[in-house]
């Protein structure tokens, strides 16, 4: 159909005339009807992009009319349009899933504006869409030459996800080409102010709230003045909490959300330990030599955190009742879910909840996951998913009504990893993709933020002469040894440990009950 055909629905149908004729010199064709049966009939035989029904005719009645032509076709718009403005009547279209409401007298502006808010929807906001993002490009661009502090990556990297999340609506690959060769070019940019800075944020007193200062600075002064529940996603980068927040939003309002910076390696043995020590690897590995392992080391890396959490609650002087709990299968969370009530006179009640790990894992070795999240799009609509339907929030609408403040957080982001990046090393080298430590580490010098003093960085030494790499951009270490299998095996993996904004800058968002 080159016209858009608009089937109007009403037993004083003769009396519109006007408004027929206006649309039509519009360019809509109508096709007009005095029942709701002779509407089936029509439907039954002909295809119209919209329908306008009059709620209040003889015989079959407007809402019953919508009922059968949902069932016709459920994707169908439909426009009530009703002398009556009682309530019930707006609430039993409204349930119908009408496209809009209209209350006569209508005049046509009313009528063109249905129309173009329900056809023409889609290519107005993907023209506007596109029209801001080339304006805002040219600002970003500019942005990304002069971008010199840890708050300002904070906020260039919230917009760039912004733009992509905006982009994705509309479908305009062109449009989300560009932006994909900027976040290219600001994770280039930002690779360089890390290595420059990095070092420095460990002893000045202007650095970015960062893993082990997290605690001490951002998550003890929320727990001070009433029961908390903190939540640590692990694996969790903006994007995928931006694809849940809504879904938290009924049951808890945001009263702040800040971005924090993960240490390096943005790994879990390394960030997830230290939020909850508060202190840096090589200070865990001094003072709790017992609970910290490192990379080469048999056994659990993560075993400990609430041993942790425990000497930092004690060491920061905090009187609280507390609990730890460790998410990691559908059967722990169900049984968290069923006794959260437990949990009600907890001064601090800490969940470390590991899903988005376990799928990103899942993706790397699982073919069906690889498919299901191709990309990051399918990536966090797989997380939005996950959550809809996860014990997780079952135990945050529980946290809701115990009128628990909820903290929502993570320790480290992933990438999706493209491109490989040739290393080479003794049979000791760690073994993940995005950093290694290791002895007379062998690699190109562009592709990585190197520390070949682990102290300056704050980093345990395995021995001597050990230093620590970390991939930058979107690169993933390769080892010549069957160099092309591995490269096919692990690209577009999401993988984390490396220098990236997905991975380094990630969310902190305080929440109040609703």
């Amino acid at each position: 159909m080159n016209k858009i055909r608009i089937l109007w629905v009403d037993d004083e149908i003769d009396l519109l005339k006007p408004h027929i004729l206006f649309l039509e010199g519009k360019n809509y064709e109508v096709i007009t009807c005095q029942s709701g049966q002779e509407a089936l009939d029509e439907l039954a035989n002909i295809q119209v992009n919209i329908v306008f029904l009059d709620e209040n005719m003889p015989g079959i009645s407007g809402l019953e009319t919508l009922n059968e032509i949902k069932l016709l076709d459920a994707s169908l718009p439909v426009v009530m349009i009703t002398k009556s403005e009682e309530e019930f009547i707006m609430e039993e279209a409204i349930g119908s899933k009408i496209a809009d409401y209209l209350i006569k007298p209508v005049n046509p502006n009313q009528i063109l504006l249905s129309l173009k808010k329900n056809l023409d929807h889609s290519r107005l906001i993907s023209e506007k869409t596109t029209s801001n993002y080339q304006q805002e490009f040219r600002k970003i661009a500019m942005d990304l030459s002069m971008v010199n502090s840890y708050e300002a990556w904070s906020e260039l990297y919230k917009k760039l996800i912004y733009w992509e999340l905006q982009l994705e609506e509309i479908e305009d690959n062109g449009m989300f080409e560009i932006l994909e060769s900027q976040k290219t070019e600001a994770n280039q940019q930002f690779g360089k102010f890390v290595d420059k800075n990095y070092p420095a944020w460990f002893t000045d007193y202007d650095a970015p709230v960062m893993s082990h200062t997290l605690f001490k600075e951002w998550i003890a002064p929320e727990i001070k003045n009433k029961k908390t529940l903190l939540i640590v996603v692990d694996n969790l980068r903006y994007d995928q909490w931006y694809a849940f927040e809504d879904i938290v939003g009924s049951f808890y309002h945001k009263r702040k959300e800040r971005s924090y910076y993960s240490i390096l390696p943005t790994a879990t043995q390394y960030a997830r330990n230290a939020i909850f020590s508060g202190l840096t690897p090589l200070d865990m590995e001094k003072k709790y030599p017992d609970w910290w392992k490192n990379d080469t080391d048999e056994g659990g890396k993560n075993l400990f955190e609430d041993k942790f959490l425990g000497e930092q609650i004690q060491r920061l002087g905090l009187d609280i009742t507390w609990q730890y709990h460790k998410i990691s299968s559908l059967k722990q969370g169900k049984q968290l879910s069923q006794n959260f009530k437990s949990q009600k006179d907890n001064d601090l009640t800490a969940i470390v909840y590991n899903f988005v790990d376990m799928l990103s894992h899942s993706k790397t070795e699982m073919e069906v996951i690889k498919e299901l999240a191709s990309n990051d799009k399918a990536y966090r609509s797989l997380t939005q998913s996950w959550f809809k339907n996860s014990p997780l929030l079952e135990i945050i609408q529980q946290a809701q009504s115990l009128d628990m403040k909820l903290i929502i957080t993570t320790d480290h982001g992933t990438i999706n990893v493209k491109s490989p990046s040739k290393v080479i090393g003794d049979r000791d080298t760690s073994l993940n993709l995005r950093y290694k430590t290791g002895r007379s580490l062998t690699y190109e010098d562009n592709d990585v933020l190197a520390a070949k003093d682990p102290k300056s960085v704050h980093l345990p030494s395995i021995n001597m002469s050990s230093s620590y790499i970390f991939a930058k951009n979107d690169l993933f270490f390769a080892y010549p040894n069957n160099y092309n299998h591995y490269v096919s095996y692990y690209r577009n993996t999401y993988q984390h440990g490396g220098v990236s904004l997905e991975e380094m800058i990630i969310p902190f968002v305080v929440l109040e009950p609703r």
